[in-house]
């Protein structure tokens, strides 16, 4: 991890992009390592590949199984940040609220800098499940790495990842992609701009060394009370032998880490400046928590927007409530899904902006958003 920290953002992408460029024939990941390898010296291949693989398809092509080529370009945004690219569908506007369909690396770094005054997401964690083959299996009800729970007093439960499949090359692609992410991010945001970022307890402390390595002051986390139904379990075809045995405790709780860019001068220099630096007050008697009482995702929330990593609008709402401490700005959520965040900016009357790279998800979320942001919730 120490070459991480050295290593300046974009510049294994850059050196990836530069060899694929320069020539008219597929290469072989080995290729390319040898190659990116010639123009920076040593360099970790898990972050070579973790390039190729995030960003398959758009800036690469894969003919076969470990050969790449670069397509021709086919994207171009504007100074505004309006995206045209014939190879992803058009924004989708609604309200106050943008949705981009594309990739947040290709989107973040055509925005202008300091433009962005607060991060609410609910990244892909692991990565592995996202790729193209566990998300297949997944919509196709085959699991892969899914844990497809069963139904539960005649309530059919979300997939969930399994975490503790991830080998330890999966977990060092997650710290670099963390990493970079946080590299590309930060100049986009607004000196004291919050991040705040669904995490789980088994991967928290990977996302939070790459962020903070990136640049990001940890500013503490959010501990939202709800039954993941994760954890539990005894051990696997031995459960009658150790019937008074759980491999790992009942996940309870899930943690929102939170992040801030460092501010310019003082908590109240920020905020006369930029309008950022601390998080809204419920009132004038009561603070902002960093505990928050949740429940799973309702049915009527799932039947509007079916995605399998879907937050309630309850809690969503009061954390992008919270990440505008003067009630004014832009929220972005450059892992956008089913446009959750987005829809509880809607509802709480904010700006946003929100980053899907997968098609599916971001027609779900064009149909969903409004429904999402008109939901009922209880006071």
């Amino acid at each position: 991890m120490k070459s991480l920290q050295k290593r300046q953002p974009g510049i294994v992408r850059d050196a990836i992009l530069s060899v694929l460029s320069d020539t008219k024939t597929p290469m072989t990941v080995s290729e390319i390592e040898r190659n990116v390898e010639i123009l920076l010296g040593p360099t970790p291949r898990s972050s070579i590949r973790s390039y190729l693989r995030l960003n398959t398809p758009g800036l690469f092509s894969k003919d076969e199984r470990g050969v790449y080529h670069r397509p021709k370009p086919t994207a171009s945004i504007s100074q505004s940040g309006s995206a045209s690219q014939s190879s992803w569908n058009e924004p989708y506007s609604f309200g106050k609220s943008i949705l981009f369909h594309g990739d947040c690396f290709e989107w973040l770094v055509k925005q202008k800098k300091e433009s962005i005054h607060a991060v609410v997401t609910d990244p892909p964690y692991g990565l592995h499940e996202y790729s193209e083959e566990q998300i297949s299996k997944l919509r196709n009800g085959k699991g892969g790495v899914w844990r497809i729970p069963p139904s539960f007093d005649g309530n059919k439960r979300s997939p969930l990842p399994r975490f503790t499949t991830l080998t330890q090359k999966q977990l060092d692609d997650l710290s670099v992609f963390f990493f970079d992410w946080g590299k590309y991010l930060l100049p986009t945001l607004v000196p004291g701009a919050n991040v705040v970022v669904a995490s789980n307890p088994l991967l928290s402390y990977l996302v939070s060394n790459s962020l903070s390595n990136a640049g990001l002051e940890r500013r503490g986390e959010i501990v939202r009370l709800t039954m993941t139904m994760r954890g539990g379990d005894r051990p696997k075809n031995a459960h009658e032998e150790f019937a008074n045995v759980s491999v790992m405790p009942r996940s309870m709780w899930e943690p929102w880490i939170i992040f801030r860019k460092p501010l310019e001068g003082r908590v109240q220099d920020n905020l006369r400046k930029w309008g950022t630096g601390g998080f809204r007050r419920i009132s004038d008697k009561t603070p902002f928590g960093d505990v928050i009482v949740s429940r799973p995702t309702q049915k009527k929330e799932r039947q509007i927007a079916p995605h399998q990593s879907l937050k309630p609008q309850e809690f969503m709402r009061q954390i992008v409530r919270a990440v505008l401490p003067l009630g004014k700005g832009i929220v972005l959520d450059p892992f956008a899904g089913a446009g959750s965040t987005l829809a509880a900016a809607e509802a709480v009357g904010y700006e946003s902006l929100g980053v899907e790279k997968d098609g599916k998800y971001f027609s779900i979320a064009t149909v969903g958003m409004p429904k999402l942001a008109a939901f009922k919730v209880k006071e």
